[in-house]
């Protein structure tokens, strides 16, 4: 959904808005007339009843229109603001990795918090006050011609050329509104790569030198801001010395027609006001002018962040989800058939791999680093599409399955266990809300985690910091697990989850995995071999392609290269073969 059509949605709001800034114009235009019209009373002697009467009321009107149209362009634009930063946040959690991993994070919290604010804000109050503006202007033009149509081309000529410049000036202001906007989203993304490593930057000593590199950013961004500053104050300048030139040149003739008896005082009096009235809605025709062009810089960066790819955009609708072993136990939980993947179009990560997990079972791959192990993961979490091949989860191609169902089958822990910002209950629970205490209280079990939890203060209600600060990576890693487990999947995907643990948790853990793969499949990556040598079969991947299958024992025997790492391996731990 584009900024376009999000607004339209608010779109009797913002007409409502605009009517009653439409109407709240007439009545200031009025009001240079009825001025005119009472001091021909008092000159002549007639009553001044009316005219006072009529006077207050449309001031009385200008007011209560002017509050209500402000109220309400507010109002059409802070829901405006909301709906885009709603569908805008909806996109980016649904957007395909590949296209998400490109973008630089500061930038986009940059778009998604102040782009979306100033592209909305900016155009539904600016786009409200060019239109009452205009009416103003065009209002004040016809009844300025009405009095005195000399004195109006005398206004117009020195008025143009200042609006000119006006126009000039706006234009200017767009182009480096735009690059304010890169400028601020660049030092966004330089203090987020920074503060995401704070303590390797500490432990490095670099705090000078990124310190010396984020004030270099925000000094383009200060630079690009004051070019904005310059080029916007600029323009009521411009305008005022227009009016100020025009109303001197107006007072001045005007003044010596009343003299000769060619203008009266009452029109002469009416035509000034209603030059002071046109000098603000002029000011704020091309103020508004200028910050739509802000506001067009926003909106292109909003649209740019808006038209990222999306999951499933390619898929069939699914239908009704199936249920749990619908598809039947003979079909394996999980294979690869002839699959090939590389990542932009650079040289093949994984070589037209094949393999299947039984539904039930510990499976695990090894191999070097870059053989295309975690790759795979995220080829059945379909975070990335194969170039060519099938794979099936549960009997299913994942192709074709909806990602909901797709990853409610799948459980993945990644290598880094990422957590969030919360209480541990709302992380253990995040893929599974509903869970209920018994629940949660068997995967605090299976992940050892029992008598950790049960020594805290607040228990599962403790909070921690971001990305699970306030655990040891242990911790954070067996938190994840647990997570997983209540999600209660029929492929459970474990990358490297035994890299922060101690021996004995190490040992927990995988009497874990164990349990775990009693009830379902589990696909486990680990380069500390002692984790899997009690897998039922081992994969052992090589530049891409599965060179080997076997147990531990059978691999040894048969197997070069895992023969090779587990040497290496043990040897350095000092545990025999």
């Amino acid at each position: 959904m584009s900024l376009r059509e999000i607004a339209r949605r608010h779109r009797a709001l913002l007409a409502a808005g605009i009517a009653m800034g439409l109407v709240g114009a007439a009545a200031t235009l009025a009001q240079p007339w009825m001025l005119g019209r009472l001091i021909e009373a008092v000159s002549q002697d007639r009553s001044i009843l009316w005219p006072v009467t009529l006077t207050a009321l449309f001031f009385v009107a200008d007011a209560a229109l002017s509050a209500g149209h402000a109220y309400a362009i507010g109002r059409a634009g802070e829901n405006i603001v909301f709906d885009a930063r709603r569908v805008l946040g909806g996109r980016l959690l649904r957007s395909r990795i590949p296209h998400f991993s490109r973008l630089e994070h500061g930038d986009v919290f940059a778009r998604t918090v102040s782009d979306t604010s100033i592209a909305c804000l900016v155009i539904a109050q600016a786009l409200a006050q060019v239109v009452t503006s205009v009416f103003m202007v065009l209002g004040g033009v016809v009844l300025m011609a009405g009095l005195d149509w000399k004195l109006l081309l005398t206004t117009v000529g020195c008025l143009g050329l200042s609006s000119c410049c006006a126009l000039l000036l706006a234009r200017r202001v767009r182009v480096a509104a735009l690059q304010n906007r890169e400028d601020v989203g660049a030092f966004g993304s330089g203090l987020q790569r920074v503060l995401g490593a704070i303590t390797t930057v500490k432990a490095s000593r670099a705090e000078e030198r990124e310190a010396e590199e984020l004030a270099r950013l925000a000094g383009r961004a200060r630079a690009s801001g004051i070019r904005v500053t310059g080029f916007g104050s600029l323009l009521t300048p411009v305008m005022n010395v227009g009016t100020q030139l025009s109303l001197a040149v107006v007072i001045s003739w005007g003044m010596a027609r009343v003299a000769t008896g060619t203008l009266s005082p009452a029109d002469l009096t009416s035509f000034v006001m209603y030059l002071f009235y046109l000098v603000a809605p002029l000011v704020m025709l091309f103020m508004s002018i200028g910050q739509i062009q802000q506001g067009r810089a926003a909106v292109q960066r909003v649209t740019e962040l808006g038209e990222i790819p999306q999951e499933g955009g390619e898929e069939p609708e699914p239908g009704q989800p199936r249920e749990r072993g619908a598809v039947g136990e003979s079909a394996p939980a999980v294979s690869f058939e002839g699959v090939s993947f590389s990542y932009h179009e650079a040289s093949p990560v994984l070589r037209d791999v094949s393999f299947t997990l039984p539904r039930r079972g510990l499976t695990a791959i090894v191999g070097s680093s870059g053989a295309g192990k975690t790759t795979a993961f995220q080829l059945i979490e379909r975070f990335y599409r194969p170039d060519s091949g099938t794979i099936r989860v549960a009997g299913h191609d994942v192709a074709t399955l909806g990602l909901d169902e797709l990853r409610s089958l799948v459980g993945y822990v990644e290598q880094d266990a990422p957590l969030l910002r919360g209480t541990i209950r709302e992380n253990l629970t995040y893929a599974n809300p509903g869970a209920d205490t018994a629940e949660i209280a068997r995967a605090l079990r299976l992940a050892s985690l029992e008598d950790f939890v049960a020594e805290l203060p607040d228990g599962l209600d403790t909070r921690l910091g971001e990305r699970g600060a306030g655990l040891s990576g242990g911790q954070r890693q067996r938190l994840a697990i647990a997570r997983t487990l209540l999600q209660r999947p029929e492929v459970i995907l474990l990358d490297e989850v035994t890299a922060h643990l101690d021996s004995d948790t190490e040992a927990a853990l995988r009497d874990a995995i164990t349990e775990a793969a009693r009830e379902c499949a589990v696909l486990a990556i680990a380069h500390r071999l002692s984790t899997i040598v009690q897998a039922d079969r081992i994969l052992v991947m090589e530049q891409g392609r599965v060179r080997a299958v076997g147990t531990h024992r059978e691999l040894l025997r048969s197997d070069e290269v895992y023969r090779r790492l587990a040497d290496q391996q043990f040897a350095t731990e000092g545990t025999p073969v």
